[in-house]
């Protein structure tokens, strides 16, 4: 029972930072209906960003700051720049515009900064709390309370403030914002913002864990789009539970199904994906497509 319970608590650390990804993934598919296979490259060098400021001798956390200040900013120019031209165009030409995102962003990485894997620093100290015969480490749970304080922002923007009431409205329905003169390309804009600067949190968590390098975030993707896929991809708080859900499930069949061991644990989030398209492709939270004949 106590290792059952050790894995339960890492797999919540873990899928945290899944659920942290997927978010942003939900974010930009709700904005815009594009799943943005970017996703984690951008998350990757947002936390090269992070680390060569914090090489360069600014404390961790007014590094992590100013990287998300940056994320921001390039996620917004990546909407304006990269995706507005395509907008509209077939969901293909999307889908080809985000891979070579993928490229660019992973062969920068490399040439900036090689692609030698590099140590990066974990904010959190490096202890263990007891609690009876169930330890957990202080930076599994500090993990997960970075992630709930950015997903509980995020609930506070969008539920509670006029801006995310605003956003929310252009990408349910631009056409009837665009006529009571919402911005809505402005606020397609913000979504992609918001999504990089929620993704630069997850490469900056990762990075402890997997160490730096610019193809740390590939299989991260991987988990991220099976915890969106089961949460379902317009659901925010599906992203999150479909993390959890996708971490815990990878460390215990990880632990306990001995085929699968430590070095098959991609299997799980593929056979999520599969499994959730088959029976109920909108996902535990989504909302089901309705077609009008």
């Amino acid at each position: 029972m106590e290792l059952f319970i050790q894995q339960v608590i890492s797999g919540l650390a873990t899928g945290s930072i899944y659920a942290s990804l997927a978010v942003a993934l939900v974010l930009i598919y709700r904005s815009t209906d594009i799943v943005n296979f970017a996703q984690g490259e951008m998350a990757m060098f947002s936390a090269y960003v992070a680390w060569a400021l914090i090489g360069a001798g600014v404390p961790f956390w007014p590094a992590l700051l100013i990287t998300l200040v940056g994320s921001f900013i390039g996620g917004l120019l990546v909407e304006r720049v990269v995706i507005r031209p395509v907008e509209g165009r077939p969901e293909l030409t999307i889908v080809i515009v985000t891979i070579g995102l993928f490229i660019f962003f992973n062969a920068l990485a490399g040439w900036l900064w090689t692609y030698q894997v590099r140590g990066f620093p974990s904010p959190f100290p490096q202890r263990t709390l007891e609690l009876g015969p169930v330890r957990a480490g202080l930076p599994a749970l500090g993990i997960v309370a970075v992630v709930g304080i950015v997903v509980g922002l995020l609930f506070l923007l969008f539920q509670r403030t006029k801006l995310g009431l605003t956003m929310r409205a252009a990408a349910e329905n631009p056409e009837s914002s665009r006529l009571v003169g919402i911005r809505v390309g402005w606020m397609l804009a913000l979504g992609w913002g918001l999504a990089a600067t929620v993704g630069a949190v997850s490469g900056v968590l990762v990075a402890p864990i997997l160490f730096l390098s610019p193809n740390m975030m590939g299989a991260v993707l991987i988990f991220a789009f099976a915890a969106a896929t089961l949460g379902g991809f317009d659901s925010p708080v599906g992203a999150v539970v479909g993390g959890l859900i996708v971490g815990v499930s990878e460390n215990l069949a990880g632990t306990y199904v001995d085929v699968i061991g430590a070095d098959l644990k991609i299997v799980i989030p593929m056979a999520i994906i599969v499994g959730v398209l088959l029976v109920k492709p909108a996902g535990l939270f989504g909302s089901p497509a309705v077609e009008r004949v």
